[in-house]
């Protein structure tokens, strides 16, 4: 078999150029893999801004290790070039972007839904965390690529909630002060 044989012929517009076929275009590409990565270094950046940054600032290092929990799955998945990273980072990328910026509408007294004593170097913290979460969630929608829908609507369900539940965790007694 000629390896042109494999390829699909584009005929529209008059054009005889290779086509790749289908198991060729679902097959990982560098591209995917490159925006895997960037996703996986978002999630470190937010970790290392929640759990080095306030969490050894405020002393309630493992209160954010157990929030950031969900993030560390979101690592290992970009980490290995994973087609699914983007449907499982999306929704804890918007809820870190949607609890910073309750924070930042605190600080300019325009909210109250949040509220509480941030130093300097913690609000820079939540600086850090936005800009991570706002560069995570373009990779992720531009990331949509190559996962069935039932999937992808799987994944986001589970990190949802497994944000959700896991800071959750981090307000109880146990937790919450260590």
């Amino acid at each position: 078999m000629q390896p042109e044989s494999r390829l699909v012929r584009h005929t529209k517009c008059g054009g005889n150029r290779p086509r790749k076929g289908w198991a060729q275009m679902t097959a990982r590409s560098g591209r995917t893999e490159d925006r895997a990565k960037r996703i996986a270094l978002c999630c470190l950046a937010i970790m290392v801004a929640l759990i080095g940054g306030v969490g050894l600032a405020t002393g309630l290092v493992i209160r954010h290790v157990v929030q950031t929990a969900p993030l560390w799955i979101g690592l290992a998945l970009g980490i290995g070039g994973s087609r699914a990273v983007g449907w499982f980072t999306a929704p804890i990328f918007a809820f870190w972007m949607v609890l910073m910026m309750l924070i930042w509408l605190y600080l300019a007294g325009w909210s109250t839904l949040i509220s509480g004593h941030f130093s300097a170097f913690e609000t820079a913290m939540t600086l850090v965390v936005g800009t991570a979460c706002a560069i995570g969630l373009w990779l992720d929608v531009r990331s949509f690529v190559g996962v069935q829908a039932t999937t992808a609507v799987g994944l986001l369900v589970i990190a949802a909630a497994a944000q959700w539940l896991c800071f959750r965790l981090s307000m109880l007694p146990g937790i919450a002060h260590r």
